[in-house]
């Protein structure tokens, strides 16, 4: 019982420097939230010309609800997407930083984690007035849910989809360690990412196929898929099965991160100290 308390202790003091660590930086995180809200404007433009005069739907979408799914992924993707970690962990590599963090009596992805938690929350603490404002700009749209179990499904879901895309940023920036620079392999991943988590569009406009195969990648369920739970627009059987796909994709991306980070440590040279 010590041991544990001890543990807590530890990790909490680290999740602290988290907080402080980004709150050095809220003036920088505030304007980056006002500018990320440009794009939320141009696509709203985009739907509406697309729907044009008429009260259609696009694959089960009317207007209003195209314009509720942006203001999700925007609730979301301020949530849970992590900011410069995969940067901050290739650096440490690269510069041999981590040979501090080897000699400390912690988990470095335990410490990662805490330090992704930590500024994840103040980052939306510091971001949440400019989200409300959209929220209540754009009020005439928006849909919540029915029922009350949907929030406690959307809750798992978004810490889920937080967990894949942290593990994501750890995995690729354990690359560090086989080569000197990794912002090629991270802007290709991240461009399928953009494309495919249903940032861009709703994911439900792919059809067939393909749109089976693609909510089999783990791309969907860090973004997509908790919207669409909020909005209801994946119910029942379908809910359950998306669960167990997303927590699949997260054990599988916590195993490659922990495969990457022993490979990677045993031929660590802590070049740059």
């Amino acid at each position: 019982m010590k041991l544990f308390s001890v543990t807590m202790d530890k990790y909490r003091a680290i999740f602290s420097i988290g907080l402080q660590n980004t709150f050095v930086y809220r003036w920088n995180f505030l304007l980056r939230s006002l500018f990320a809200l440009v794009p939320l404007f141009g696509t709203v433009f985009v739907w509406r010309a697309i729907y044009g005069d008429t009260s259609g739907t696009i694959a089960g979408y009317d207007f209003g609800q195209m314009i509720f799914y942006f203001l999700v992924v925007l609730l979301v993707d301020n949530l849970i997407t992590p900011t410069e970690d995969e940067w901050q962990i290739a650096a440490e590599i690269r510069e041999g930083q981590l040979s501090s963090f080897l000699l400390k009596p912690f988990d470095f992805l335990a410490y990662r984690s805490c330090i992704f938690v930590g500024s994840r929350l103040l980052y939306t603490v510091v971001t949440l007035l400019p989200v409300v404002a959209v929220f209540w700009w754009y009020r005439q749209y928006l849909h919540w849910p029915a029922h009350d179990s949907t929030w406690g499904f959307f809750a798992l879901s978004l810490v889920m989809a937080g967990a894949i895309q942290f593990l994501i940023a750890y995995a690729l920036a354990m690359l560090a360690f086989w080569i000197l620079e990794i912002s090629t392999v991270v802007f290709i991943l991240y461009s399928f990412e953009y494309f495919l988590s249903g940032k861009l569009f709703p994911l439900d406009t792919v059809p067939g196929i393909a749109g089976k195969l693609l909510r089999l990648l783990p791309f969907p369920y860090e973004l997509y898929f908790p919207v669409a739970v909020l909005m209801e627009k994946i119910q029942g059987p379908r809910l359950w099965q998306g669960l167990i796909i997303q927590a699949t994709w997260v054990s599988l991306c916590y195993l490659l991160a922990r495969l990457l980070w022993r490979s990677g440590v045993r031929r660590y040279e802590g070049v740059g100290i």
